[in-house]
């Protein structure tokens, strides 16, 4: 179970070797081939460079972000446990390589890790009210038969709500504590979003016999080719680009600006989708804007960094009520004050950031509104 090596690669290149370190750090090192004819695959932690990376702090279990990026968060890892447990694991002795190892090819983006633990069958979906008491049934931590078959629907899943997965598309459900009209919400809030100008994925609302729908919204990590084959794309988050622990606030707007100026080589364009981000999260009252839930899409043939399409919007408070990352140092009220400081610091004319925020502001209120009261 803890092998202490794995072979990464993208496209079936090879790109590198990730190895545990005697302090269980988990070193990476790029093949000579990927050294000629790649790119890098994390653009400030590893370059281009024949040498030996280890990762100098341990917020992401000794991983470097990149490799972090391709493992479960609270809701696929819980599903990893159960399935390990059920085989007779300790799970608090598995390594992340291991963890890698069984997520294969599985996880967010194009790396893949080799050797493979187990193949994992595709699952059909069947019965979406039938997956979503399953769900209910894992979080309040009752038995179940379906472990493995769960794990294999959405034990690579990111994000804390329960959800599945298909190779194009990813289906949440409300958790025991949402709203079970949560889907609807989110749906809502992608459309306001798409209003305002923001680049979304494709949403849809699944039909249930228990509530208002299911929400699903179309990977934009996966995406079909003229073949009709769907080809995979190296996606990082900002967590993972900047190396950040996304549990604990600590960034700000001013860092996201600079961070897309920089990766997306000062694109008017690129500046402008994440202000209108910005200025959104704070009129609709999503605080729960963590470094995770952005991310940025490489194009290897344009050896270009863009923004990703936006997701996991939707009414939101922090246990401590703030923006999880602040608004020109503001995280309790941010305002317009703060957001005109944040885009004229980035670059933008001062009249251009002020006419997006208040068009956004005209559409994403009545939302908010609506969705302040039932909180």
């Amino acid at each position: 179970m803890n092998g202490n090596k794995l072979e990464v690669s993208f496209h079936g290149q090879n790109v590198g070797t990730l190895s545990e370190t005697t302090d269980h750090r988990i070193a990476f090192a790029y093949t000579q081939e990927w050294l000629r004819n790649g790119f890098p695959i994390s653009p400030f932690s590893l370059p281009l460079k024949p040498e030996v990376f280890v990762p100098s702090s341990l917020h992401f279990g000794g991983l470097f972000g990149v490799f972090a990026d391709s493992l479960p968060d609270a809701w696929g890892q819980l599903l990893m446990n159960r399935m390990l447990q059920r085989r007779g694991i300790h799970t608090d002795e598995v390594r992340q390589l291991t963890r890698l190892a069984i997520i294969d090819s599985s996880g967010m983006g194009a790396l893949c890790y080799q050797p493979a633990w187990e193949a994992w069958q595709p699952q059909e979906l069947d019965d979406l009210d039938a997956l979503a008491q399953e769900c209910q049934r894992i979080l309040n931590r009752e038995e179940t038969q379906d472990a493995d078959r769960m794990f294999a629907l959405a034990g690579s899943s990111g994000g804390a709500r329960p959800k599945v997965m298909t190779e194009e598309w990813i289906i949440k459900f409300p958790a025991s504590t949402e709203d079970p009209d949560s889907g609807v919400m989110e749906k809502a809030y992608m459309d306001c979003a798409e209003r305002c100008g923001i680049t979304v994925p494709e949403t849809r609302l699944l039909s249930s016999k228990r509530c208002g729908g299911y929400f699903s919204v179309r990977r934009f990590d996966r995406t079909p080719g003229a073949d009709g084959i769907l080809r995979r794309h190296h996606v990082l988050t900002a967590a993972a680009i900047l190396e950040l622990d996304w549990r604990s606030p600590g960034m700000d707007y001013h860092t996201l600006m600079k961070l897309t100026k920089i990766l997306c080589r000062d694109r008017r364009e690129e500046l402008e989708q994440m202000y209108r981000r910005m200025c959104f999260n704070v009129f609709a009252h999503n605080r729960d804007d963590h470094s995770k839930n952005f991310s940025f899409l490489y194009n290897e043939k344009k050896d270009q960094w863009s923004l990703s399409p936006a997701y996991d919007l939707t009414w939101s408070s922090t246990y401590y009520g703030e923006h999880t990352t602040t608004v020109d140092g503001n995280g309790r009220d941010p305002g317009m004050a703060e957001l005109l400081t944040v885009g004229k610091t980035a670059g933008l004319p001062v009249k251009r950031c002020r006419d997006i925020a208040e068009e956004i502001q005209a559409i994403a209120d009545p939302l908010e509104a609506r969705y302040r009261k039932t909180s």
